[in-house]
């Protein structure tokens, strides 16, 4: 195929894989019109309908799901090489895209960015907010963020923050109808604040550790989020238990808006991690970006 025809594959790609014209478009920077017109040609050039299109959504076609399973991963090599000639240049610049939650990007990574990104203006960072545990290389990112025993053992793994401890918290107006639990299993008998977790598409089992012992409870209540911090929002107006990482309720502990049962059972997780593959060549963008995001405990310094 002509090499010219680079760009169409490329744009196929970005609709295969939003499932979306107009998302695709939106990601490109192209008019949708000019999109559809670009993925016609490629069809009509390769005599192959790659993409299969209804009112409502767009799917790859058997085809098209061949083309996206062959050529795809080697126009990410492909990117991955034109950034790395940025080394080239005087100042680091790309683009970086990093999955993470939501607890992770408001306690590690927004506090180090917020530092970082001014030194260097020609990179920039694009990061989706998803509990999932999102396939980096399918979806093209270049990095995630997880708690270390998350993280597949075929990457490599930063550490860029210290461990994570969950509290099990309430509030005052809660706890003055029911009494605290004192064990894990004392939960079934309260109102509490569900996460769902959308890889599995159920419901989180609150994880509890204790003089060696692994507890899981899956609890029941009237609420089911998809963040920790709406289910703080719900603790704190007194609708339920709920299961948070721990810094987020310190400040409403030490204030007396929220109080904490199980302490004694919560303990600490495995750090979270920036997790990226093997075998992806690092840009300087990517490079400063690791060492910036690095964890360095400050008791050790």
């Amino acid at each position: 195929m002509p090499g010219e025809n680079l760009n169409d594959l490329a744009a196929f790609l970005a609709v295969a894989r939003e499932r979306s014209f107009t998302r695709a478009a939106a990601k490109l920077g192209v008019s949708q019109s000019a999109l559809s017109q670009t993925i016609r040609g490629l069809e009509a050039r390769l005599g192959l309908r790659l993409l299969s299109r209804t009112t409502r959504s767009v799917a790859p076609s058997e085809a098209g799901e061949r083309l996206l399973r062959t050529i795809g991963p080697h126009i990410g090599e492909i990117e991955t090489e034109l950034e790395a000639l940025s080394a080239l240049r005087e100042k680091p610049a790309g683009t970086i895209r990093i999955t993470a939650g939501d607890h992770a990007v408001h306690s590690v990574l927004w506090p180090k960015l917020a530092k970082f990104l001014p030194n260097y203006p020609d990179i920039k960072v694009e990061i989706a907010i998803d509990y999932g545990l999102t396939d980096i290389v399918a979806e093209r990112y270049d990095a995630g963020v997880r708690l270390g025993e998350q993280v597949s053992r075929d990457m490599i793994a930063v550490r860029i923050g210290p461990d994570v401890r969950f509290a099990v918290v309430g509030a005052r107006s809660y706890f003055a109808k029911r009494p605290p639990p004192t064990t894990p299993q004392d939960l079934v008998g309260h109102n509490c604040i569900n996460l769902r977790l959308p890889t599995y598409g159920g419901l989180y089992a609150w994880e509890f550790e204790k003089d060696g012992r692994d507890v899981r409870v899956r609890v029941e209540g009237q609420l089911v989020f998809s963040s920790v911090f709406q289910a703080l929002d719900a603790a704190l107006a007194g609708l339920g238990l709920a299961y948070v990482p721990e810094d987020l309720t310190e400040a409403y502990l030490a204030d007396g808006r929220l109080e904490r049962a199980l302490e004694d059972w919560c303990a600490p997780w495995s750090a979270y991690r920036l997790y990226y593959p093997s075998r992806r060549q690092s840009s300087p963008a990517f490079a400063l970006l690791v060492d910036a995001l690095r964890y360095h405990d400050a008791a050790k310094e």
